[in-house]
């Protein structure tokens, strides 16, 4: 007979089952729309995609996944650990039918040291992630209490249903240490190193040679003023480029981040990958009333089918592209079944507003199928397949020799340089202003269509390939906790 307890127990189950479904629909990225405001721990805020121009890696491709935005450096004792109950994935379509033919799932776990000191006698367990200093190399630390480790499975095939491939280094280990936080100098002298030495080497199957991966806290690199641009585009959007500072200039986040040689990811002779990443939690959470110092159940108990809560490809879709009322089914759904959102591209209401606040005429063409080529199909002769599908996803051609960072146009494919948004998208790709000038026609030739097409708009906030480092993982080391 099943006890009073028990039967709470199920029901309470049976209930977040269903208040789960309920939110499905409810999923999406860059707290742009309203359930990942209460998850920032799936909150994906960028992705990149470009093949990677350190010295020598040209025949790689490097992605990187952003997750847990606007992190103040400061933000102890717990800093931003990823959630050890989710799992983060990066696809990649080889074929163009918008679907994932490889899949890298990362999975996060919480490991725990109880450390204590003597206080009168008595062993007391203290309130810091860290009693002492950390680094430089990555070796378990007994000055650390708190620490995530995470492994890397290689799925061909469906994200779900496909074959399974663990992923380890040459001495066959599949664990893998994320780097703390940058708590400050006196917890970390030397975090550059100290984040240098979680770069790890991953063997790949089918004799693919070797991946590169790195997860931890970097600075962030997205240049946007972010409230100016949320309170009815508050600039002036024909100003300098630089005129404004950059709203995110002092935060961090955590990139998820994996290079991988381009061969193994191309299918035949297509050149063109369609990239994206999402992350995707579990149907079902009951609380513990009584949470105990566990490694990864000690808040809740989590079960029932993955579902997927934060989905990214291209950048600045679900903010300024998607209508409100679809922005969590956006970030619910896969891009196969992207038709659904068509309207929002090929009748776009930005251009609308944009008139409204400034008075510039927006393109006269319906349905925009300059902007089907930039967000939907990929551009001719640039990154569109040879056959494809329509859906949202950063598409890169792989045949496209990388351009170094000194010579990178932030302006991309529209700036002249072919290996830039929307040909993937590098750090230094200023893909606001990208966004701003596509949108208002910066791709229809038709000066009569489109006659505000060549004016040069602009957030004010502009960022360059040389805002960051020229080799893997690329984005910075993050500010410190501390200034001294």
């Amino acid at each position: 007979m099943k006890t009073r307890r028990s039967l709470r127990l199920i029901s309470a189950v049976l209930s977040g089952i269903i208040l789960s479904s309920s939110l499905q629909v409810q999923a999406s990225s860059h707290r742009e729309a309203p359930y990942i405001t209460s998850s920032p721990k799936v909150d994906g805020s960028d992705f990149y995609a470009f093949t990677s121009y350190e010295n020598g890696r040209e025949d790689y491709v490097t992605m990187i996944a952003n997750y847990l935005p606007l992190q103040d450096s400061y933000g102890g004792p717990n800093y931003f650990d990823l959630d050890s109950n989710a799992i983060y994935e990066i696809h990649v379509d080889g074929t163009g039918d918008a679907v994932e033919d490889l899949t890298f799932r990362f999975t996060f776990f919480n490991e725990f040291t109880d450390l204590q000191v003597d206080a009168g006698g008595t062993m007391v367990s203290v309130p810091l992630k860290n009693i002492g200093e950390i680094g430089p190399t990555n070796a378990d630390n007994d000055n650390v209490q708190v620490r995530q480790t995470y492994k890397v499975d290689l799925i061909v095939g469906d994200r779900r249903t496909g074959t399974v491939i663990p992923l380890a280094d040459a001495d066959g280990v599949t664990r893998f240490n994320k780097p703390l936080d940058n708590i400050g100098n006196k917890s970390i002298p030397d975090y550059e190193a100290y984040a240098n030495d979680h770069i790890y080497e991953l063997e790949l199957p089918d004799s693919c040679g070797t991946a590169k991966v790195f997860v931890g806290q970097r600075k962030e690199g997205f240049a946007v003023n972010l409230g100016e641009i949320f309170d009815l585009v508050n600039l002036n959007p024909l100003g300098a480029e630089n005129a404004n500072t950059n709203t995110l200039a002092d935060k961090n986040v955590t990139s998820i981040a994996i290079e991988a040689p381009s061969a193994c990811l191309t299918e035949g002779a297509e050149t063109v990958i369609g990239t994206w990443t999402t992350a995707s939690q579990r149907q079902a959470r009951v609380l513990n009333p009584n949470p105990t110092f566990d490694s990864n159940r000690d808040v809740a108990v989590e079960g029932g089918a993955w579902t997927q809560v934060s989905r990214l490809g291209m950048p600045l879709v679900n903010e300024v592209v998607i209508g409100l009322k679809d922005k969590d089914q956006f970030n619910a759904s896969e891009p196969k079944d992207d038709a659904q959102f068509a309207t929002y591209v090929t009748n776009p209401s930005l251009p609308i507003l944009l008139e409204a606040l400034f008075g510039v005429v927006p393109p006269n063409l319906y349905p925009r199928t300059d902007l089907v080529a930039a967000f939907l199909t990929g551009v001719a002769t640039i990154n569109k397949p040879t056959t494809g599908a329509t859906a949202e996803i950063l598409r890169l051609n792989t045949a496209t020799a990388p351009v170094a960072a000194a010579s990178q146009d932030n302006l991309g494919v529209i700036g002249g340089d072919t290996a830039g948004f929307p040909n993937g998208r590098r750090p230094g790709d200023d893909v606001v202003d990208v966004a701003l000038r596509v949108v208002m026609g910066a791709l229809i030739d038709d000066i009569t269509i489109a006659p505000s097409g060549e004016l040069l708009y602009t957030d004010g906030a502009t960022v360059d390939a040389l805002d960051f480092d020229e080799t893997f993982p690329y984005l910075t080391t993050p500010i410190a906790g501390s200034p001294q």
